[in-house]
């Protein structure tokens, strides 16, 4: 098994997730805040962006990787791995952009709620159809 699919996602992801790492840093260093968010605004989204990115990701990724052990789905494991990069992206950019609700943070959360509820249920169809 060569775990193609979720390798090149993760791949992706982690490059996502450099970016948002350098962003933060960025922001440390313009307002010379080495620890915490020192009340700054762009400095609370970076590092918020980046949190979210870090909370959510690694979870979906497993299920990813789950799936693409177990089954043969690819359409539908590549449908998952590009929403989970456009939904991760999305919400970034939303977030550290605009302050509330933007289309970026809606439809990044929905694209990556949508990952994780989808996955997390082929996960649980493919382990009950096997005892079945």
């Amino acid at each position: 098994m060569n775990l193609i699919i979720t390798g090149m996602y993760s791949g992706l992801l982690g490059l996502v997730f450099l970016a948002l790492s350098i962003q933060v840093i960025k922001v440390r260093r313009k307002h010379v805040v080495s620890l915490g968010d020192g009340n700054i605004d762009g400095l609370q989204k970076a590092t918020r962006a980046h949190a979210n990115f870090t909370e959510y990701t690694p979870i979906c990724l497993i299920l990813l990787l789950i799936a693409e052990m177990t089954s043969q789905a690819v359409v539908f494991l590549h449908v998952c791995g590009i929403l989970l990069v456009y939904g991760r992206v999305a919400h970034a950019y939303g977030l550290v952009n605009k302050s509330g609700a933007s289309w970026g943070r809606i439809s990044g959360t929905l694209a990556t709620f949508a990952v994780l509820i989808a996955l997390s249920l082929w996960n649980l169809y493919i382990v009950v159809a096997k005892f079945i």
